[in-house]
């Protein structure tokens, strides 16, 4: 079973945002938020980037941040991004989104560095309900590597190549564009954002 999953990816695709203006939000995505707020998306350089020289990073304060991939549609398959938690007093997270309807109805999973746990929600009209959640060592001002695989109501999360959660929930059945996530005022960059369909 665990080997049809692996072979039977679409083929995947990759944003490095290498090739983006920087100082501007990022071409083909919606950098938007859930709640209040102001969130800043922003293309920046980054001497770290996993693959140089450009991130994603977020530095405005909101009660969710997304930033989401305008051109993707997948009900089964695969995303996962390359994060750092920079900076942040309240939260220094972040995350991945998959299914998402709109920007208050989507599945996410993410890493924090304050807590030092990786957890899964749904977040339905705006409120986010966790639904299963792990602690981990989650270092701030490192880059980290955060993927989630759905298959029907079945989720299962990796952090840094160990897989960390396995899930159901019943929430969203259908397809849904993929993107980026973050909370409050977390300062995050992200790199090599790769999603597929199964």
């Amino acid at each position: 079973m665990t080997m049809t999953m692996v072979t039977a990816f679409a083929s995947a695709e990759t944003v490095n945002f290498d090739d983006m203006k920087t100082g501007t939000a990022s071409a083909g995505w919606t950098a938007t938020q859930t709640g209040s707020g102001s969130a800043k998306w922003s293309v920046e350089k980054d001497e770290s980037a996993p693959s140089k020289p450009n991130v994603l990073k977020q530095s405005g304060a909101a009660t969710f941040p997304v930033c989401i991939k305008n051109d993707t549609n997948l009900t089964d398959g695969f995303v996962e991004v390359k994060f750092k938690p920079v900076a942040g007093k309240e939260d220094q997270a972040g995350g991945v989104i998959w299914r998402v309807q709109d920007a208050n109805n989507y599945y996410v999973a993410r890493a924090n560095a304050l807590e030092d746990n990786v957890t899964i929600y749904h977040t339905i009209s705006g409120k986010r309900v966790a639904f299963k959640n792990v602690n981990t060592k989650v270092a701030s001002g490192v880059w980290h590597t955060l993927r989630v695989d759905f298959a029907g109501n079945k989720f299962s999360v990796t952090f840094d190549g160990n897989k960390v959660i396995d899930a159901t929930d019943e929430s969203f059945a259908n397809a849904g564009k993929v993107g980026v996530w973050t909370k409050a005022d977390s300062v995050t960059e992200f790199d090599n954002f790769t999603y597929g369909a199964r």
